[in-house]
């Protein structure tokens, strides 16, 4: 297992990156952009920096991976934020400076394609965060979520362990980021679930490690940032799906691809996101919704059924995709307690 250690965290006050290592959204889509920016100054008390490819589209790997390497090599931040996912983080890693950014850790927020430098960093030893988009959560239209915002300053400020909670309502309707009307108001939510659990007999407690399933699947095939599997032995694995909304079919078929490498029998325990049902092009309808989720569940089952029978499994819990998201630590540790029906992890 690799030797991870938690970098130190930023303090109110301090200077924090603000980076888009996968897409320039940001430049397209100023809105929610600036208002997260505004919140990180003015609810978290940090003081946000960019570089030249945050607002900036097309631009190269090599681009995006130079201010990576500015950011963790300035003495004076303290923490890296990404804008936003995208689908090309992929071609970024090849140019990163591994011992650059081994010796210079800095706590990193990210999720979807930032899975790809999440488990770049799992590799050189440091522990980033799955979660805390500037322009997704800190960006959310009307307010913070309060438990986005009560798990993300745990995070940044607070090491230590954290409770997650379960939630009653969620929200998975995308909205028009160019309209200024989409921020007057809060967005919709919906009534739902706590968690559900398979095998729940026993205490599961180790590093973490996953992230987006369809950026995984990527990484896998191009063998990027990914180790032997049996260095993630008795870990929690992280799963979520994304706004493209793979069909069951290919949920399957991608856990299968892992079950065969070897890589699902690793972890005595995994958690599963709540599933993103639709997207700003796709409004499924509330029973189209749950029909969904419903068949993502069970071709996660099925592929744990076949390859890792003995897996203690927790469905619905909220780092992903949906609305409120927690702050999960990619390779910090994650206690998983069945029978309490509880989960804590480490800031």
């Amino acid at each position: 297992m690799v030797e991870l250690i938690y970098p130190d965290k930023p303090r109110p006050g301090d200077r924090v990156a603000v980076l888009s290592p996968s897409s320039g959204l940001p430049g397209l889509l100023p809105l929610p952009f600036e208002l997260g920016l505004r919140r990180l100054t003015e609810d978290f008390g940090l003081v946000p920096v960019e570089y030249p490819t945050t607002r900036k589209m097309g631009v190269s790997a090599a681009a995006r991976a130079a201010d990576l390497h500015a950011a963790f090599a300035d003495p004076t931040i303290t923490a890296v934020l990404s804008s936003i996912g995208g689908d090309d983080q992929l071609t970024v890693l090849p140019h990163l400076d591994a011992e650059l950014l081994r010796a210079n850790p800095k706590p990193f927020f990210g999720f979807s394609d930032n899975t790809n430098l999440l488990a770049y960093l799992w590799n050189l030893g440091i522990v980033g965060f799955h979660g805390g988009a500037v322009m997704v959560q800190f960006g959310r239209a009307g307010a913070m979520h309060p438990v986005t915002a009560e798990s993300v300053h745990a995070a940044l400020f607070t090491p230590g362990e954290f409770a997650l909670t379960e939630v009653t309502s969620y929200g998975d309707t995308d909205r028009d980021w160019s309209d200024p009307a989409t921020f007057a108001v809060e967005p919709v939510m919906d009534a739902c679930e706590g968690w559900s659990w398979r095998n729940a007999d026993r205490v599961v407690e180790g590093r973490s490690w996953g992230g987006n399933l369809e950026v995984l699947s990527w990484m896998l095939m191009a063998d990027r940032a990914i180790q032997p599997s049996d260095t993630y032995a008795g870990g929690v694995l992280l799963l979520e799906t994304s706004e493209e909304l793979p069909s069951a079919d290919e949920v399957y078929r991608i856990l299968r691809s892992m079950g065969e490498r070897g890589l699902l029998g690793q972890f005595p325990a995994a958690l599963v996101g709540r599933a993103k049902t639709s997207s700003i092009d796709v409004r499924n309808s509330p029973g189209q919704r749950a029909a969904y989720r419903e068949d993502q569940r069970d071709a996660v089952l099925r592929a744990f059924e076949e390859y890792a029978p003995d897996t203690m499994i927790t469905f619905d819990v909220d780092f992903g995709h949906t609305d409120p998201q927690v702050v999960m630590p990619y390779g910090g540790f994650v206690r998983v307690d069945g029978p309490a029906r509880a989960i804590t992890v480490t800031y």
